[in-house]
């Protein structure tokens, strides 16, 4: 999703582009600031809109919420995803999966720049929202499924020796990817990042017959 430039003439391409702009703004606002701290003001001096006109869009903040998240997930497949199925070993889509989430995903901070939003939500929403938190959560189950089918498939073609358990090596990964993120978050180190996700890429190698 690019950034909205430029407003046309015509009403209806207007109220396009602002609530394009709603979204996007709140994206990024919610990624470094989590949900909570971020106010509705917060939002509407971003996204450049009266009380007025962010409500023709939204209903509500959590509204809004929800939107953001679908525009959310778009970033993390066109991102993370890009490349993959062009791969046809199981294993070797998983190494580009991580790779992209290094390369493409978390050093690209133009729609998230507090890094992952789907952490902070994770971090921030699980006690004081969880009816929020269990919509993130779907995103992270979806996650390691794909991660343990994937290296499953590994498996059963001779990928990855035979002892290996797919599910405890996903479980590992997700783990790896989500340490990757908070210390990322923190430090904002792309040296520490390389290091994290090629510690995981490495792990995956040893794991070969």
């Amino acid at each position: 999703m690019e950034r909205p430039t430029g407003l046309s003439l015509t009403s209806g391409r207007v109220k396009v582009e602002l609530r394009e702009r709603i979204i996007w703004e709140a994206m990024r606002l919610f990624s470094l600031k989590g949900y909570l701290s971020t106010s509705i003001q917060d939002i509407m001096t971003a996204a450049n809109t009266s009380k007025g006109g962010l409500y023709n869009h939204f209903r509500s903040k959590e509204d809004l919420f929800f939107v953001v998240l679908e525009e959310a997930r778009k970033v993390w497949r066109d991102k993370n995803l890009a490349g993959v199925d062009q791969i046809d070993k199981p294993v070797e889509k998983v190494k580009k999966l991580l790779e992209n989430y290094r390369d493409l995903y978390l050093k690209d901070t133009s729609c998230l720049p507090g890094g992952c939003i789907f952490v902070t939500f994770s971090v921030e929403l699980d006690d004081q929202r969880p009816n929020l938190a269990r919509e993130v959560k779907k995103g992270f189950d979806g996650l390691k499924f794909m991660i343990n089918n994937l290296l499953a498939q590994g498996k059963a073609s001779g990928e990855l020796k035979e002892e290996t358990d797919a599910k405890a090596v996903a479980e590992l990964i997700f783990a790896g990817m989500l340490g990757a993120t908070v210390i990322y978050g923190m430090e904002k180190s792309p040296a520490e990042l390389d290091r994290t996700i090629s510690s995981l890429l490495d792990y995956l190698d040893r794991l070969r017959p």
